[in-house]
């Protein structure tokens, strides 16, 4: 009885990617990538080599979804399937790619390093809320040619969990495939048991760059699983209208899967997003706004009715502290994610419009999650009857059900049962326990965490054979040797 939310009917859906084939035809996809344009013109699309607009029939876009897995997983270091693409499953993993880190003691945003992405990492390890990890930040004390695989080198130092990272260049895409494959054993055996998602974005409207069908190529071949993250700006990159961003969203996802596919037919891809309004009052982009979650709610409902695996970004918010307004946005767009059976939720712990982690925030947002995934759950049946037996030798008396052997056994089954960072207490003993708001739980919980971590357990064969990896490139990059890490010495 899980619970759903749906904003279109059938024949909205039928219009909507009727429109998309319509787009892709006039104006077109422009498509900036040499190669993606040679497999979409000896499928069948016209394509203008001088504009680079390629027209793509409805049938070659049809027989691409053909080849599409409806279902596949994402692995931990173990080998063990953790997170599924498919289907209702609601998993969640932090907001990635922030470019700034919360101080606590001072709530300024700093522009973020190794220490901070490691923080991120270590809480995120620590939260059951989180079935994945992302590589939630840029570390801005390496070289810009190495920030995207730089990143996950440190989640892979730090975390077991499946990983949800995304490459800036053709080139990190390689070399991020092959660090993935040292832990794995093999490219192959990558192939097989896949532990990270790649992002990937068209750039709005309607155009693959080079680097984005690239990307999509590259993945598709490898049979690492790619997660299409288009971004249409209603009103600015997308047309005004709600609906018309979602038409937008599926043109671009759809020529995006088509040139996926025709790269190497059966590798998994997500249709996924991270759509924005656009606030014509200050020129921003409201990932908080209940309008962007309308339009990933709808725009993940068109890619079920195409039985895809599914992705989108909220439980972000603009506020620039973990406050009211964080808390708001953040957990309505988490439960609209949840009740829309989205498989991949991302943003959690992201400030300011996806610029600024904050692993207090983090904290929190694993509250509104638990209770997301509770609300996902629905009402169980646990007993015969729903309510009458419960009522037998009860007088009338308000805690007779307190004294039942049965309340005992099932409360922890019906209700989520909070951390300390959420206060449920009388104001006398809210009090006595300091007095203290959320945020101040949170860096308190946080501290727990870190206190409490431990690195996991990895191969030292294979670790030393990432660092040493990872350490060539950086030297390529003209850094003489890698930011010095706490407690990790390389053989």
């Amino acid at each position: 009885m899980q619970p759903k939310l749906s904003l279109l009917n059938d024949e909205l859906i039928k219009r909507i990617l009727g429109e998309a084939c319509q787009l892709m035809l006039k104006p077109g996809i422009k498509v900036q990538n040499a190669e993606a344009r040679q497999l979409l013109a000896e499928s069948g699309a016209q394509v203008d080599e001088e504009t680079m607009i390629v027209r793509i029939p409805e049938q070659i876009v049809r027989k691409a979804l053909e080849t599409v897995p409806r279902q596949f997983h994402l692995y931990d270091y173990e080998g063990n399937p953790k997170v599924q693409y498919g289907g209702d499953a609601v998993q969640f993993d932090p907001g990635s790619s922030g470019v700034a880190i919360l101080i606590p003691e001072t709530l300024e945003h700093k522009t973020s390093e190794t220490p901070d992405l490691i923080r991120v990492v270590k809480v995120a390890e620590s939260l059951p809320q989180y079935d994945a990890q992302s590589t939630a930040i840029v570390c801005h004390d390496v070289p810009k040619d190495i920030h995207d695989l730089y990143r996950l080198y440190l989640v892979m130092l730090f975390s077991k969990k499946p990983i949800v990272t995304g490459a800036f260049t053709n080139k990190t895409v390689h070399y991020m495939m092959d660090m993935l494959a040292i832990f794995a054993g093999s490219r192959e055996e990558l192939r097989k048991k896949p532990r990270a998602v790649f992002d990937v974005c068209p750039s709005p409207p309607l155009i693959w760059s080079n680097f984005g069908a690239g990307n999509l190529i590259a993945l598709a071949r490898a049979g690492v699983p790619a997660e299409i993250v288009s971004m249409p700006l209603a009103g600015a990159a997308a047309p005004v209208t709600l609906i018309g961003a979602v038409t937008q969203h599926a043109a671009e996802c759809l020529s995006g899967i088509t040139i996926h596919q025709l790269a190497q037919p059966g590798s998994p891809i997500v249709w996924g997003g991270a759509p924005s309004t656009f606030d014509m009052r200050k020129g921003s982009t409201p990932f908080g706004s209940v309008e962007t979650a309308m339009i990933d709610s709808s725009y993940a409902q068109v890619g079920k009715s195409l039985g895809l695996p599914t992705h989108a970004y909220l439980g972000v918010t603009e506020s620039k502290l973990p406050d009211m307004q964080a808390g708001l946005e953040s957990g309505m767009g988490a439960l609209v994610g949840a009740l829309s059976g989205i498989n991949m939720i991302s943003g959690a712990g992201m400030l300011d419009s996806l610029l600024c982690q904050s692993p207090e925030k983090l904290v929190i947002d694993a509250e509104g999650i638990a209770m997301a995934k509770r609300m996902v759950e629905g009402m169980k049946i646990h007993t015969e009857t729903l309510a009458t037996g419960f009522y037998e030798g009860v007088n009338f008396k308000g805690g007779d059900f307190l004294k039942q052997k049965i309340t005992m056994q099932l409360f922890q089954k019906e209700q989520h049962m909070p951390s300390k960072v959420i206060d449920r207490d009388s104001m006398r003993g809210w009090k006595e326990s300091g007095a203290m708001d959320t945020f101040t739980r949170a860096k308190i919980r946080v501290q727990e965490i870190l206190a409490s971590y431990r690195r996991p357990e990895l191969d030292p064969a294979k670790v030393s054979q990432l660092h040493a990896f990872v350490l060539d490139l950086a030297r390529q990059a003209g850094m003489e040797q890698l930011p010095v890490i706490e407690d990790f010495q390389p053989a």
